[in-house]
C-alpha cells in the first residue's frame, strides 16, 4: 500500500484550485469545493495535519479530472 502525503487543508485548496475546483461556500470551519457534480469537503484548522481519509479522498477527486 502506497503512503499517501501529509497535507494541511491550505495545500489541499491549492491543489484543489489548480484543478479546476471551485469553493462554493464554507460552513462553520468546512469548505466545500465543486467543480461538475464532484464535491468535496475539506476541514479549514490552520497549521494542522488532515486527517488520511480526507487526504485521499482530495486526490481521489484530482485524478478523476
Amino acid at each position: 500500500m502506497v503512503k499517501l502525503s501529509r497535507l494541511t487543508s491550505k495545500e489541499a485548496e491549492s491543489l484543489l484550485l489548480k484543478a479546476g475546483f471551485v469553493l462554493i461556500r464554507s460552513a462553520g470551519s468546512h469548505r466545500i469545493y465543486m467543480k461538475d457534480d464532484r464535491r468535496i469537503v475539506v476541514p479549514f484548522h490552520s497549521g494542522k495535519i488532515l486527517h488520511p481519509k480526507i487526504v485521499k479522498q482530495v486526490f481521489e477527486a484530482i485524478d478523476e479530472v
